[in-house]
């Protein structure tokens, strides 16, 4: 093999690993991480349900990041106006058919994998068939967002998927199905998680309001203008912090589980960070997010084992 074929083999792994940004995946654990988490207040945690569990979250992540450069891509939305980091399509490092693989094989990876968590967990047969449902409907939302036509991302509703699919389906689906059971109060970190991962989308979206707007694509934030999508995301950051505060006032006992408020200095700054600054200047504000909102989750379980 000669240097030349070497270093396009490399430069195309690159361009992948790119598109599925990997920087997103903390914040899809999270939604896995929190679910599992609590459930341990009530029985032992089944680790292999748990790798199930983030497996089937992670594969539908970068299910929606692939599709996402591609929805984008199809539609004009990446050009030379976009401030965020190049996209693989945009670039030419990777082909439309490339990409179009690349997407049918994490929808059945992440399929496959889902079908796998369904039969191992301790439900009923019509529990596994909501379930089922529920995985067919995040497979088909992630693609959904942006790719194809008529993209319900294109119409301001990309908030609205990601409170439901990260917060409701992700950490609840991950506490039933290490319980078996649903507890009203689960609600609580389920909006919590919800909100914070709206709030990442919101810091991409207003990051990209300029360029979304001639490019026809109506975001929240397109619709909002860039000072309201600024006080909406300081609204989420808050809405998120205050339900984990109401669920650790109505559930927790000992002070060791609420050691997940030493994250909120993270989001203050977060949220200050983004109030203040232009939007060239928000992208690394939507990494120092997603990790603070994995660390959420992870103080969660830690105040759970200690």
């Amino acid at each position: 093999m000669d240097v030349g074929t070497r270093n396009s083999r490399s430069g195309n792994t690159r361009a992948w690993l790119g598109a599925m940004r990997l920087r997103t995946l903390p914040l899809a654990l999270s939604t896995t991480f929190t679910g599992a988490f609590l459930a341990q207040q009530y029985l032992e945690l089944d680790v292999l349900v748990l790798v199930l569990t983030a497996l089937t979250t992670i594969l539908l992540q970068i299910n929606s990041n692939l599709a996402n450069d591609f929805g984008d891509f199809e539609h004009g939305t990446d050009n030379d106006e976009r401030i965020g980091p190049e996209r693989a399509l945009q670039s030419g490092a990777i082909s439309s058919r490339e990409m179009k693989n690349g997407i049918r094989l994490t929808s059945s990876l992440s399929f496959i994998s889902g079908i796998i968590l369904i039969w191992i967990v301790p439900l009923d047969l019509i529990a596994k068939a909501v379930f089922l449902l529920l995985g067919s409907a995040a497979i088909y939302a992630s693609i959904r967002y942006t790719a194809g036509t008529n993209p319900y991302g294109y119409k301001g509703l990309g908030d609205v998927a990601v409170m439901a699919f990260f917060g409701f389906l992700g950490v609840i689906g991950a506490f039933v199905c290490q319980t078996g059971e649903f507890y009203l109060t689960i609600l609580l970190p389920a909006i919590g998680i919800g909100a914070l991962s709206t709030a990442v989308l919101n810091v991409n979206n207003t990051r990209d309001i300029e360029s979304d707007t001639n490019a026809d694509k109506i975001t929240l934030a397109v619709k909002l203008g860039p000072k309201l999508a600024r006080r909406y995301h300081l609204i989420l950051l808050t809405f998120g912090a205050a339900n984990f505060v109401v669920y650790a006032l109505i559930q927790f006992d000992s002070w060791k589980e609420w050691l997940f408020v030493l994250t909120f200095p993270l989001l203050i700054i977060n949220g200050l960070t983004v109030y203040k600054s232009e939007a060239k200047k928000l992208d690394p504000m939507l990494k120092q997010l997603a990790i603070s909102t994995f660390l959420i989750s992870l103080l969660l379980g830690i105040g759970q084992w200690v």
